[in-house]
């Protein structure tokens, strides 16, 4: 389980530190910095995918997406008494992104690339390490990487040279992980590409959630819930028994949701209390429709070790608020799962569902934790 989270340097995420729980609720005001953080995690899972330049590419580079305000603030400028103005920098500008847990934590830290080539944009990975615990020490690392080369310890606890030329755009977890002295390194990679993220499910009449799919046993529900009815049949098929039925009928009484297979075609079909017939997802509303994804996403007969929920509640109805909660808490006994929300009533069913609470806020700018007490946290030197 992921015991801390740590990012610097992205976004409004200037320096921000938490503590996560099993199940934990992000929330706060629009532009507290939710989505910062919600991306900043996808990011991270990013980097054992090999996707991490592509996925900054998308944001605009490196440039883009790097805290626009000065590197710390002086007692006056918090105070109100002066402006806020840069300062004379002290550490290179770096997007920093780590976190850890009572087994192992790791860390990346990506920085600006040399002026004048045709990749501006691109960032350049200046340091990663990988280690046992919860606090980046010199004694406990397994693996380093400075620049183009990267130390691993073998099975022997020595040291040793694993690559002296890695690309500035490459990462030790895709390009050093192996069985033999690179066995941390290769569950680490294993366990962030395990990282499941559902960030706001298409519902509109042409949602690929509403069309018929050839079904294939779907242990996983994808991103765009384009296999929902494979994901259902397969929740029936070799989930919890009853598990389906009932999170369906805690939101829908008197409901119930099935699949229909033509010419190994399947489609989604739901029965509501008082109609004679079957909707089919082309008929459902979207807050139904996204309801059900949920479900398959919360239901999942392969549970990942970290599920993200960003904004679950978007086109529910307050009604369904309560039903998600149960469903939620009940998935992090399988899953670690943070939910970023503003809706207060989800936020604290969940909190009162033993779900720690997390209230992001902006001061000057930069996103602080109101009320977190800032665990210690070393980043891996350049």
């Amino acid at each position: 389980m992921v015991s801390r989270l740590c990012i610097a340097g992205y976004r409004s995420l200037r320096d921000v530190r938490l503590e996560i729980e099993p199940l934990t609720v992000v929330t706060g005001a629009n532009g507290s910095g939710k989505s910062s953080l919600y991306r900043a995690l996808r990011l991270l899972a990013d980097v054992a995918q090999g996707r991490i330049v592509p996925s900054l590419a998308l944001e605009g580079g490196i440039s883009s997406v790097l805290w626009a305000g000065p590197e710390q603030f002086s007692r006056g400028m918090k105070r109100g008494e002066q402006a806020v103005q840069g300062t004379v920098r002290k550490a290179p500008i770096s997007l920093k992104l780590g976190f850890s847990s009572e087994s192992y934590g790791y860390a990346i830290d990506l920085g600006l690339p040399v002026p004048g080539g045709l990749f501006g944009r691109d960032p350049v990975i200046k340091a990663e390490s990988l280690w046992t615990g919860l606090v980046l020490q010199r004694a406990n690392a397994f693996a380093e990487r400075n620049g183009p080369s990267v130390t691993l310890r073998d099975r022997t606890g020595q040291r040793r040279q694993a690559h002296t030329h890695l690309q500035p755009f490459d990462s030790m977890l895709t390009h050093c992980a192996n069985p033999e002295d690179g066995a941390e390194l290769l569950s680490l990679r294993e366990q962030l590409r395990d990282w499941r993220f559902y960030d706001h499910f298409r519902t509109d009449i042409e949602a690929p959630a509403r069309r018929r799919q050839v079904g294939t046993r779907t242990p996983v529900l994808a991103g765009d819930g384009a296999d929902l009815a494979a994901a259902l049949a397969t929740i029936r098929e070799i989930g919890i028994e009853g598990e389906l039925d009932a999170a369906v009928a805690d939101a829908f009484p008197g409901g119930s949701v099935d699949v229909a297979v033509s010419d190994g075609y399947f489609e989604v079909e739901m029965l509501q209390h008082g109609l004679l017939r079957p909707l089919k997802a082309t008929e459902l509303s979207d807050g139904t429709l996204r309801y059900l994804l949920l479900v398959a996403a919360l239901l999942s007969p392969r549970p990942p070790s970290l599920m993200i929920l960003n904004e679950p509640e978007t086109s529910l109805h307050p009604d369904l608020l309560s039903p998600l909660a149960r469903l939620i808490a009940a998935a992090a006994k399988r899953s670690q799962i943070i939910v970023v929300s503003h809706a207060e009533r989800l936020v604290s069913a969940l909190t009162k569902a033993g779900g720690r609470r997390i209230t992001l806020a902006k001061e000057l700018g930069e996103t602080v934790a109101e009320g977190e007490e800032r665990p210690m946290w070393n980043w891996p030197a350049r």
